[in-house]
């Protein structure tokens, strides 16, 4: 009996496959990239930024936000301002938790029998590295990362993401799960649907008006895709 109701929930859930967003979405690492910022900007004699000022700005590519903020790299080097910062980062990345709930959204996914990926603009050893920290590998198919520090953007990587797991021809049958503006406009080149969580490197008003569904939780956002149908 309790495999032909998971039969049935399979059969008609629209979803086969969910692509999660690391950074900010699975992982809780907002109040550091504001510290280690905030690190960056006294060096460079900058004012400092409070975690709502920061989810308030916070964009991709991240060279523009840091322009916003005031560095001038037509003097000082991005190269060097990014290596500085993931040096920064990698030293202290497991004083950060994952967000409340991811364990129990992976189980519950893969109960259900969605296959789960990521996809992050994150170095890509250094992020296999880390879920492989927190134990959460075997939850996933496929992990893609960027093979620089730069953090541009995720959509060329998202389109050969999809290729790799032979999805490219069926990308309706994809939800990506993220927490900013730039997870929708992947989603969007990808031909996939978006979910987007209220407690990343975005404020929820930044997300708002977006026309794709909004969460608070991860709860929410199991509930919300295992009850989307066809």
């Amino acid at each position: 009996m309790g495999s032909m109701a998971h039969y049935r929930l399979f059969s008609f859930m629209r979803y086969r496959h969910v692509i999660w967003d690391w950074n900010g979405t699975l992982l809780d690492d907002a109040w550091l990239c504001v510290e280690i910022l905030n690190e960056l900007m006294r060096d460079a004699h900058l004012p400092p930024l409070s975690i709502d000022e920061y989810r308030a700005d916070f964009s991709f590519p991240v060279v523009k936000f840091y322009e916003r903020r005031g560095f001038d790299f037509k003097t000082h080097s991005f190269d060097r301002v990014s290596e500085l910062y993931i040096a920064a980062y990698n030293r202290r990345r497991y004083e950060c938790a994952l967000q409340p709930g991811v364990v129990d959204a992976l189980r519950q996914f893969r109960a259900a029998g969605l296959e789960q990926s990521v996809l992050s603009a994150y170095r890509e050893d250094t992020l296999r590295e880390v879920i492989a920290h927190f134990q959460l590998t075997d939850f996933f198919t496929h992990l893609s990362g960027l093979d620089n520090i730069r953090a541009d953007g995720k959509v060329d990587r998202g389109r050969a993401h999809l290729r790799a797991l032979d999805l490219h021809e069926a990308p309706h049958t994809v939800v990506l799960i993220g927490d900013t503006a730039h997870d929708h406009e992947v989603a969007t080149a990808l031909g996939a649907d978006c979910l987007l969580l209220h407690h990343g490197h975005m404020h929820p008003e930044r997300l708002a008006g977006r026309g794709v569904p909004l969460v608070a939780n991860l709860d929410e956002a199991v509930n919300w895709v295992l009850n989307k149908k066809d």
